[in-house]
């Protein structure tokens, strides 16, 4: 068997996930607890919860280095790390990273998010992705989408995160389909395969040339008026708006500058939505180049790796 090198954190909001980790990279052993995330720890009792979650792997392992990113390091989490700006490739990640002794001796050091200090109106932020990012690659320059509740378009350039705009598309969909009259849809049957003609249909109308596809709160409403124009039934809704809405997201992308026609892409991180970003890239004449495996995984090693030269 490999031996343990290392502990690595995905600490976030709502869930944490543990993977033990050899020297090669390969995951031995993972955890993930849906009620460990930084809201359920009660007054700053975050050694603890970690220690509920792998304190065996300690037991059986020794002190293991940690290594921590996620919402674990905003100002809501453990330690508070600040954002690296962007441009900012893996010495400046490195540089921003935090570090403190658990109470068994182990090291635990928390990585840093990055900021986007060219967005407007406001800098951007995210914390996390940057690692997808680090492990998908710096090596060229291109584009990159990662899905998500709140997706980042980031782009590569000369070796270093250049910029990156967020787009809250899982956050407006789950709105609309779980709390609007507009587009509230049925729960999904667990295991269903989607429903990929509604979806289809969706993304086909934002992808199109119609000036009307611009227009992403007049679109949405086609949510109601398919239904009452029996276009659309109500299994239909969930599938659709997933297409409209992420389809919008793309369209808006480009009007942003993040691609034009013909480019190469890469998707990267949330494996549930990567198929349905998949299925529309084509829409906008756009190929994907494929993500590495445990992206996030391996730009967290090369970042810790950095930080302990």
């Amino acid at each position: 068997m490999p031996t343990p090198t290392s502990i690595i954190l995905d600490w976030g909001t709502s869930s944490l996930r543990a993977m033990l980790v050899s020297d090669t990279g390969e995951t031995l052993d993972a955890r993930e607890t849906a009620s460990g995330g930084i809201q359920f720890v009660k007054d700053g009792a975050f050694e603890a919860a970690l220690m509920s979650v792998v304190g065996d792997w300690f037991a059986a392992h020794g002190s293991l280095p940690v290594l921590a990113t996620g919402m674990i390091t905003s100002r809501n989490g453990w330690v508070e790390v600040a954002y690296v700006d962007t441009p900012g490739g893996v010495p400046e990640l490195a540089a921003g990273t935090k570090k403190l002794t658990l109470t068994n001796g182990a090291g635990i050091t928390f990585l840093p998010g990055m900021r986007n200090p060219a967005s407007k109106p406001f800098p951007d932020v995210m914390r996390g992705e940057e690692t997808q990012i680090v492990g998908f690659g710096l090596d060229k320059d291109r584009t990159l989408v990662l899905p998500g509740t709140h997706s980042k378009w980031a782009r590569i350039k000369a070796g270093r995160i250049d910029g990156f705009q967020t787009y809250a598309t899982g956050e407006v969909f789950s709105l609309l389909t779980k709390h609007s009259f507009i587009a509230k849809a049925q729960d999904p049957v667990p295991g269903a395969e989607p429903d990929w003609q509604s979806f289809d249909r969706g993304a086909e109308f934002a992808a199109s040339n119609d000036v009307s596809a611009n227009a992403f709160l007049s679109a949405i409403f086609s949510a109601r008026t398919g239904i009452l124009d029996g276009k659309l039934k109500p299994e239909n809704i969930l599938d659709y708006v997933s297409g409209l809405v992420i389809g919008s997201e793309f369209r808006q992308a480009r009007a942003a500058g993040w691609f034009k026609a013909g480019d190469e892409i890469g998707i990267v991180g949330n494996n549930v939505l990567n198929s349905r970003y998949g299925r529309i890239a084509p829409l906008f004449d756009l190929t994907i180049e494929p993500a590495p495996d445990n992206a996030a995984k391996r730009g967290i090693m090369l970042i810790a790796a950095e930080a302990a030269k």
